[in-house]
């Protein structure tokens, strides 16, 4: 146990932003860093708990009571090897997870959890300050190759265990770039690129081959990959978007966020986007749907661009600001008032509000028309879908010049790779494949990730990645040395 007062003696403090008028002037990483005797005193507040529901409440099975008295008592590279025996890419995670752990701590029963994701960030980013954060090539090649499609937090999750259980792995990314979600999707002001970048030449100087521009099943046939690999894992992500089915869709100003995001990293890493194709908030009154994380990141984007006002529509009611009763702790927070970056930036949230029809003028969208809803609760105060309800005479409409859809994702895309391998899927569209085996309908095809389980949050897919390379590892050489989640709970 690193301190055992120090949960007594310290306050919670989590690492700081800077200023909002400087930060929305830019791109650049919101989050400062910690100095090394903040995080110590940090790590002095974890207590070593009996039972330790921080590690069940990570899906990576990270162990925090062992890196946080590592890094107490200044053992900050043991604290690294601890963290990468059970995390890839710590880096990703320390700056973009939600924190399940720290929803499980235990101190978090009646004082501020631990700051765990914030000390697994400055771990991480001491390692590859002292250079501790090396190669690590394999003793001996299998003879065996494995070809990883989808170079998202699962993919390359997964190409690095394999490649470092002696297979030849080949990840290939339709992309310009690797990264995926992390490289696309997530704004540079919560993951800058070259965290992304500096690990790929890591997986390079390891063995891993990376194909970009290369869209399997398309560019690269079905054919052609069965029978140049031994097998393969797909990492697809969930990428189709879901669409708002209402009169005015069609109207120009009206975006998917995963149309409207991406065009910002590419401007950040130097890219030109056409001038007719480019989507910019600048000088527009932005309505975003959707509540959650890429709701957030599109109104960070948006005031970055100097929109004239940004206002979030959410369906649901708003939820409560602390736990609510049907996620008691340990439980993780799905239903709770999130307030992120992008939020304390600006804009307006709204809530309980449905959109009914959008008009414009000239085939551009200018207004939104909608609703207010109510709904009924269960015995757990939650709001029932099923029985939304329109409350009378409250319609209303806001000035709308770029509309930008963030409702979340229905699955993969299913057209050429999926559909051409013939794999199951499961009722709500995604790769059918067993939790645990990872192994779909088809010999020697595997999937992990959101692909599998839908829509999820990169921790989940870094730990599917890991799990899913120990079955291709088990299938290819009927035992496996590859570590699991098991072997940490």
């Amino acid at each position: 146990m690193a301190d055992p007062r120090g949960f007594l003696k310290h306050g919670r403090e989590s690492a700081s932003s800077r200023p909002v008028e400087d930060r929305v002037e830019d791109w650049k990483l919101v989050q400062e860093h910690c100095d090394a005797e903040k995080s110590q005193q940090q790590a002095s507040r974890c207590m070593d708990c009996g039972i330790p529901f921080c590690i069940e409440g990570c899906p990576l099975g990270n162990i925090p009571p062992d890196f946080n008295d590592l890094v107490y008592r200044e053992k900050w590279e043991d604290a690294l090897a601890r963290l990468h025996s059970t995390n890839n890419f710590p880096e990703f995670t320390g700056l973009v997870c939600p924190a399940p752990c720290e929803q499980a701590c235990v101190l978090g029963i009646n004082q501020e959890p631990v700051t765990i994701k914030q000390i697994e960030w400055e771990i991480i980013r001491r390692g590859w300050d002292e250079g501790w954060v090396k190669a690590l090539r394999p003793e001996r090649r299998s003879g065996r190759s494995v070809a990883v499609v989808g170079s998202g937090p699962a993919g390359l999750a997964a190409a690095q265990q394999l490649n470092r259980a002696g297979h030849t792995v080949t990840l290939f990314e339709k992309a310009d770039r690797v990264g995926g979600l992390l490289r696309y999707g997530i704004p540079d002001f919560k993951l800058e690129k070259w965290t992304i970048d500096r690990r790929l030449e890591q997986m390079r100087a390891e063995g891993v081959s990376f194909q970009t521009g290369v869209h399997v099943g398309v560019d690269l046939s079905v054919a052609e990959l069965r029978k140049g690999f031994d097998a393969i894992l797909l990492t697809l992500g969930a990428e189709q978007p879901r669409d708002l089915d209402v009169s005015g869709r069609d109207l120009d100003g009206v975006h998917f966020a995963m149309e409207f995001l991406p065009q910002q990293n590419r401007r950040v890493a130097g890219d030109v986007v056409p001038e007719g194709e480019s989507i910019l908030a600048t000088g527009k009154h932005v309505v975003i749907l959707g509540g959650g994380d890429t709701g957030s990141d599109c109104i960070g984007t948006s005031l970055r661009h100097g929109a004239k006002c940004v206002t979030s529509l959410e369906l649901l009611p708003q939820p409560p600001a602390g736990r609510h009763e049907s996620e008691p702790w340990p439980l993780s927070q799905r239903y709770f008032f999130n307030v992120s970056s992008s939020h304390a930036e600006g804009g307006e949230r709204r809530y309980a509000l449905m959109t009914k029809r959008l008009s414009g003028e000239d085939g551009r969208v200018r207004k939104l028309h909608g609703v207010h809803v109510e709904f009924e609760r269960d015995r757990l105060n939650r709001p029932l879908m099923p029985s939304l309800r329109e409350v009378p005479d409250s319609a209303f409409e806001l000035d709308a010049d770029l509309v930008l859809l963030a409702m979340g994702f229905t699955g993969p895309a299913q057209a050429g790779l999926v559909a051409g391998l013939g794999v199951e899927l499961d009722p709500r569209g995604n790769v059918r494949a067993a939790l645990g085996r990872y192994a779909t309908s088809e010999p020697g095809v595997f999937a992990a990730g959101d692909c599998r389980r839908g829509q999820s949050l990169v921790v989940w897919a870094l730990w599917e990645g890991r799990e899913a390379a120990r079955a291709v590892d088990l299938y290819l050489g009927g035992s496996s040395r590859l570590q699991t989640r098991s072997a940490y709970v």
